[in-house]
């Protein structure tokens, strides 16, 4: 691939990338999991963002203001974004999964405006008690709210027309929030820039999405995922978009691969993993199926080997991180090398350093790094200059993942630098589950760190000290993992605990977390 096929015209915005597909062809096929049917239009999409970003434009959230948006699969969650988008305002994706105090974090750290939210999530917005200073408005949709705006009252009336807003390739677009081992979330900023290089990059390489294609993406708004491929990749190529918002029910994915004939499937492992387990996994037709990609964390040798046997379909392995897009994929795949990351879709960019930021030679492990000069790459941590500073090493953005390459340019996941914990495909860091575990009276210390786990990659295991006089018990480990599920979200609660007398320390007083992961 050309480089320069990359690199956007200096005055761009993303949205015009789904307007150039304006036409009466489906946009989008929604079902829910109790079988209502809805479809909508390109042309109607666009109409009905128009009308959204007229009135949110006339409230007086204009360009460059940020947006809190939380919403779920849903029709109205692509015409919040296009409006959004073609209006200027930059979006900070937030899943229905975060609590309050995520929320406020948020809120604050964004200096939000604005919060749009479905209906049925607004009680956690509500249950935050400290102080907002920047948000001046809270639009619901779906159902009238009380002391909310209505979505629908603010598109009511307004324009089917709006010009997009002039935006140059630098400005903000989305915000993205995404863990680490320490402290708060960190504010990764993308800019229109970094839409035009994914999409040429996504959509055609890894996807391999043409316009005559119905293409299920299986993430979930307030995920960066979302954006990459069931908004941008699908939308930007002219496609058709199958939204599913029900609960996953390996039977029923299988079903729906089959009813609605789908072409391109992305989902991630841990469902490949649930519909591979199935004994009457070969009975169903996927015979439209040319496409079946995965991403989020390593998919197991035996699930991809199962969907090649019963249906011809090989699972090609994508590598990307909430700073990047995509930058290492099984696109052609030698059969020598199932199991491998596959090779960077762009080798200059993409390359395995030592601690100073220099390349290493063939089968040495070491860190995946990003040259910093690769257009698909974040802008910014927001409001973080000291971190977007110590990211970068030499020429090259530290992924915190370690791999090596074989002679053949494949890379060969070993494992992360860091804490970070993925399970099912969520980024969840320790410190998160740490704090809250902290706030219950009977826990003295603990540290949270990654389990191996069949199905889920990895599930979080706490390691935790209890106060004097307290005894570890099951019920006490069920009360702990209640507790943590009401202070964050729930995705993140420990899935296994384990009672312990101290913790393993360094000479400077720091739990020793790589011995946990081994013991």
């Amino acid at each position: 691939m050309d480089l320069n096929t990359l690199i956007s015209p200096e005055h761009y915005n993303i949205a015009n990338e789904i307007d150039k597909h304006n036409s009466d062809k489906i946009a989008l096929k929604w079902e829910s999991g109790s079988g209502e049917h809805k479809t909508i239009t390109y042309s109607k999409l666009i109409k009905e963002a128009n009308k959204l970003a007229n009135g949110l434009t006339r409230l007086g959230i204009t360009k460059g203001d940020r947006v809190v948006v939380m919403t779920t699969r849903l029709i109205e969650s692509y015409v919040i974004y296009l409006a959004c988008l073609k209006a200027g305002i930059v979006i900070s994706p937030s899943s229905e999964l975060l609590r309050a105090k995520d929320l406020v974090y948020r809120l604050n750290h964004s200096e939000a405006k604005a919060i749009i939210s479905y209906y049925q999530f607004i009680d956690e917005f509500e249950n935050i008690k400290e102080e907002t200073p920047f948000l001046k408005y809270k639009i619901a949709f779906g159902q009238e709210s009380p002391n909310w705006l209505s979505m629908e009252g603010i598109m009511n009336e307004e324009s089917e027309t709006f010009q997009t807003v002039d935006t140059k390739k630098e400005d903000f677009a989305i915000l993205a929030y995404t863990s680490g081992t320490t402290g708060m979330p960190k504010g990764v900023v993308h800019s229109h820039g970094w839409g035009y290089a994914h999409l040429r990059i996504s959509a055609p390489l890894w996807l391999n999405i043409n316009e005559k294609d119905t293409v299920w993406a299986t993430a979930a708004p307030g995920w960066q995922k979302w954006v990459w491929s069931p908004f941008l990749a699908i939308l930007g190529s002219g496609a058709t978009g199958y939204v599913y918002n029900g609960k996953f029910q390996p039977h029923r994915f299988l079903q729906i691969l089959q009813e609605n004939k789908i072409n391109v499937l992305c989902c991630t492992p841990t469902e490949y993993r649930m519909m591979a387990k199935l004994e009457d996994i070969s009975t169903f037709d996927l015979s439209n199926l040319h496409t079946a990609v995965s991403a989020g964390e390593a998919l197991n040798r035996e699930v991809i080997d199962i969907f090649k046997r019963h249906f011809d379909i090989l699972i090609r392995d994508g590598y990307g991180q909430t700073e990047s897009t995509l930058l290492i994929a099984n696109l052609n795949v030698d059969a020598n090398k199932i199991g491998s990351m596959g090779k960077p879709i762009l080798e200059e960019f993409v390359e395995i350093v030592d601690e100073n930021g220099g390349p290493l030679p063939v089968n040495e492990v070491g860190t995946i790094a990003v040259r910093k000069d690769f257009p698909a790459l974040y802008k910014q941590y927001y409001k973080d200059d000291e971190k977007t500073k110590n990211a970068i090493r030499g020429n090259y953005f530290i992924t915190g993942d370690r791999a090596s390459k074989d002679e053949d340019n494949y890379y060969w996941f070993q494992g992360r630098n860091d804490d970070v914990i993925i399970s099912s495909g969520y980024t969840i860091g320790p410190f998160e589950v740490e704090d809250a575990l902290m706030k219950h009276e009977s826990v003295k210390e603990c540290a949270v760190v990654a389990s191996p786990d069949p199905i889920r990659g990895n599930v979080v295991k706490a390691f935790v000290v209890l106060t004097d006089g307290v005894t570890g018990t099951d019920s006490l480990a069920k009360e702990l993992q209640n507790f943590v599920k009401k202070l964050t979200a729930p995705y993140k609660y420990p899935r296994i605990i384990q009672f312990a007398e101290s913790l393993p320390k360094t000479d400077s007083g720091k739990i020793r977390r790589v011995e946990l992961r081994n013991s």
